[in-house]
């Protein structure tokens, strides 16, 4: 559902390696950048420079509060215009993370965070898509600055999960409680907290050239939301990493990821594909951190080449986009056959524009239940995904399969971006500043 269990390895790997490099090297594409200089192959089985274009897109489909002119969902409307008022402050905007009417604080924390790596990492690659993704990057990071306005207070969610999910009705119709939960001295989360640090902090750098006013502001959040503490090399990291990129890696020792026969990573049956966008996105970064410094991974006598860390990422997302046993493409609006009744309430009703009367809170469940496909594509959304045997049933009531989710697609992006430019599709000719 809407606050998936994300693997606490893999985000504590992401804030080593965010806070060690982002820190060391700023802004990472450079002249001397290990991607400006590769061959480009002439043939690429998959168009990423579309499934980039979708993948962005698709942050507007989750967009809260009063919606911009420049909207391009546009059956989507304005939604959530008095979150906060609850306890006399101002939470609206932000995104709802997932298929529901709620904004959770944890996970539009990570996609920030995630969003804004990809940014830093790929955002030279991106060309016509980078002000998009800064865009999306914005749009949380106005949010969060609200949920942060207070002095050790941090709002991390808004709506009551158990209302809103015994309804099934669009976000601009929604009239269940908008209750607001906080995490303060009184009552602690330190996991949200911090990855509300982060997300400003790498947030930050991405405007640092293009709004250094804004970027000083989410910097001074960032420090009043966590206690920063001494950062330390990626050489104090490395063996940690390592370990857990041998563990991906199919075939050497000390290798404890799963694959479904058609190859996909499996971590979970819930939401799994969270789990292969993030690895995909690691990996990409790992092989490029390791190519900058001349080096490999040593799986206990097996090498691991930067290059071995792209084809395993690569075969990730092609089968994502559609190489697997259904010729299925799990990202919404992508290719010939993707999902089309996805567990998310504004996709599978009617829109404002096609039905101006209000869908009450129960009435929407006979669309849920039913067999009809979504009637608005929320185009670039990519769904929880098979299970461990390859196998997608469609079924809209299945959120473990069926459900979208930010956080899975704010990793996709960056990976996007590094396909693209690595089969041809988006060049660049010189180093490309991501401001």
């Amino acid at each position: 559902m809407a606050c998936a269990n994300f693997s606490f390895t893999f985000l504590v790997l992401c804030s080593c390696f965010a806070t060690s490099f982002i820190a060391c090297h700023g802004f990472p594409v450079h002249h001397n950048n290990p991607f400006h200089h590769r061959r480009h192959p002439r043939f690429a089985s998959h168009n990423y420079r579309d499934a980039l274009t979708k993948s962005i897109l698709f942050f507007e489909g989750q967009r809260s509060g009063k919606l911009p002119s420049s909207q391009r969902m546009t059956w989507r409307r304005d939604s959530g215009l008095t979150d906060g008022s609850t306890m006399h402050v101002d939470l609206v905007g932000g995104y709802y993370d997932a298929g529901d009417n709620v904004k959770f604080g944890f996970p539009m924390a990570f996609t920030t965070t995630m969003l804004s790596w990809s940014v830093l990492e790929f955002g030279g690659l991106m060309k016509g898509e980078l002000q998009n993704a800064r865009e999306a990057i914005r749009w949380a990071t106005d949010y969060l600055l609200k949920a942060t306005a207070h002095t050790d207070t941090i709002y991390v969610q808004v709506g009551n999960a158990n209302k809103d999910h015994a309804c099934w009705e669009r976000p601009e119709d929604m009239d269940t409680p908008r209750s607001v939960f906080k995490v303060d001295k009184h009552s602690p989360g330190s996991d949200v907290a911090a990855e509300t640090a982060a997300a400003l902090a790498a947030a930050s750098l991405v405007f640092r050239r293009c709004d250094p006013t804004y970027a000083k502001l989410l910097v001074r959040r960032a420090i009043r939301a966590f206690l920063v503490q001494k950062l330390q090399s990626l050489h104090d990291y490395k063996g940690h990493a390592d370990n857990f990129i041998c563990s991906l890696i199919p075939g050497a020792p000390f290798s404890s990821a799963q694959y479904t026969p058609g190859g996909l990573l499996f971590k979970m049956s819930d939401s799994n594909m969270q789990y292969v966008t993030s690895t995909s996105f690691l990996l990409l970064t790992y092989a490029k951190y390791l190519t900058s410094a001349r080096t490999v991974v040593n799986c206990g006598g097996t090498v691991v080449t930067p290059k071995r860390l792209r084809t395993i990422a690569k075969k990730q997302v092609d089968y994502l986009l559609g190489d697997n046993p259904l010729k299925m493409s799990y990202m919404v609006g992508y290719g010939p056959r993707y999902p089309q009744r996805i567990h998310h309430r504004g996709s599978s009703l009617p829109s404002i524009a096609t039905h101006p009367g209000k869908i009450q809170c129960t009435s929407g469940f006979s669309v849920m239940n039913s067999q009809s496909p979504n009637p608005n594509v929320l185009v670039g959304a990519i769904v929880g995904g098979p299970d461990e045997h390859d196998r997608f049933p469609d079924e809209r009531s299945d959120y473990e399969q069926s459900e979208p989710a930010t956080y899975i697609n704010a990793p996709l992006v960056g990976a996007l971006a590094y396909l693209a430019h690595s089969s041809g599709q988006l060049e660049v000719l010189a180093a490309s500043p991501i401001c």
